[in-house]
């Protein structure tokens, strides 16, 4: 909102305006959404009759944050389609659109990922270089991002985190899918972040595990005929009876759904599970690496 030629900044636009809230020119679904979302805004405001330094002046955001928006160069935080809705009296229609908005913060193909997790009734998992992203604490996640070469913006990181935090909806939703995981040794002793960012990364494996439909596998370095040498394996089976499948060392990365290549992967992984140490031991050699710590 400007006065006399100054600018002021309410604090509610120094907030929204943080790092991770650009739209991603080359998704080209967010972009039609947020475009579209800023359109509607738009209209609503200009039949309300009110000029956009008197809406930023009622949402309490900034004049520019309210053009940004409308033009659809930036996602508007939940708050701010909330308080757009109560402004122009939309009886619930704005706020409406906060789903598909939260979407769009998300990358494309993380979105495509987390929308199979939430289709899904058995996931199994299988990660040989970090701890897998459904079970990694926002710390952890963080030091991970933070390490990335080339590096990534500020902006890169918080959509990336966002993104993976969000996906962890997968625990809680009903019905809950079943899921197993199956983690090297080696990820699991590599003290990302500093040894209190690891503890707790430890700490929420065993949280994790005490959870009826979830099951985590630790695999030992010691093991010499190892049949996970070939990569991280995901394997998604849904209601239907259908099922998706990728691993880093089969069908060049690419996932599959043909029956074959899904048993090829289904076998690896299975053999996996059975070399891996049972949930029992893993929890306490996962307890045992913390009280060593």
């Amino acid at each position: 909102m400007s006065v006399d030629g100054g600018a002021v900044r309410p604090a509610d636009e120094a907030q929204a305006d943080e790092p991770g809230w650009e739209v991603d020119p080359d998704d080209e679904w967010g972009v039609a959404v947020v475009a579209t979302v800023g359109r509607q805004l738009k209209l609503r405001r200009e039949a309300a009759g009110m000029r956009a330094c008197d809406f930023a002046a009622a949402v309490k955001y900034g004049e520019d944050l309210v053009y940004k928006v409308e033009s659809g160069k930036r996602i508007p935080r939940p708050e701010y389609l909330d308080k757009a809705d109560e402004v122009l009296g939309a009886g619930g229609l704005i706020a409406a659109m906060k789903e598909d908005v939260a979407k769009v913060r998300y990358p494309k193909r993380v979105r495509e990922l987390a929308k199979l997790e939430s289709q899904a009734v058995e996931i199994g998992l299988y990660s040989n270089h970090n701890v897998h992203g459904l079970l990694q604490t926002e710390e952890h996640m963080r030091a991970l991002f933070d390490v990335w070469l080339p590096a990534h913006t500020e902006e890169e990181t918080e959509r990336m985190v966002a993104a993976r935090l969000a996906r962890r909806s997968v625990f809680e939703r009903p019905p809950a899918p079943m899921l197993s995981f199956v983690q090297e040794e080696v990820t699991l002793r590599r003290p990302v972040g500093g040894t209190m960012v690891w503890r707790r990364q430890l700490e929420r494996l065993l949280e994790l595990g005490k959870l009826r439909h979830v099951s985590i596998q630790v695999m030992p370095t010691e093991v010499e005929d190892h049949f996970g040498t070939g990569g991280l394996i995901e394997v998604l089976k849904f209601a239907d009876g259908t099922a998706v499948g990728r691993s880093d060392g089969a069908f060049a990365g690419r996932p599959v759904t043909d029956p074959k290549q899904l048993r090829i992967l289904e076998l690896r992984y299975g053999m996996i599970r059975a070399q891996a140490l049972t949930p029992r031991e893993s929890r306490a050699f996962i307890e045992q690496m913390l009280g060593e710590s």
